[in-house]
């Protein structure tokens, strides 16, 4: 791990910065989409049906804020929900479980992103 990468993960969580991360929609639809497992930047932006910078934008502020963690393979990025780093962290993800029933269209989101991931044909 680099220097860098060391400092922001052990940077403690203020959690302003946590609740507005979560709370704007298009990071919440990702968080969403992230609740099965690791998923790949195409399945996102397809499920999605926005430009993949204005997905990736998204996610490096998801990443910084300590609610995504990334990785890359290959050409690809794969990112997932992070751990939990605090009590408004474990919570804030408790409450991403009721999400799918609660915001609407958002289970029809994850399906549509399963569906991609089954028939992967980029990555």
């Amino acid at each position: 791990m680099t220097r860098t990468a060391s400092r922001r993960a052990e940077a403690p969580v203020v959690p302003v910065v946590l609740l507005a991360a979560f709370a704007e929609p298009t990071r919440l639809r990702l968080l969403a989409l992230m609740q099965d497992g690791e998923v790949c930047v195409c399945d996102l932006v397809g499920a999605l049906e926005l430009p993949q910078p204005t997905v990736s934008r998204h996610l490096g502020v998801l990443r910084r804020t300590g609610l995504v963690r990334s990785r890359k393979d290959g050409l690809w990025m794969w990112y997932s929900l992070a751990p939990a780093r605090g009590k408004l962290h474990a919570k804030l993800l408790e409450a991403l479980a009721c999400c799918r029933s609660e915001v609407p269209g958002l289970s029809d989101l994850v399906r549509r992103c399963c569906a991609l991931r089954d028939g992967r044909s980029c990555c």
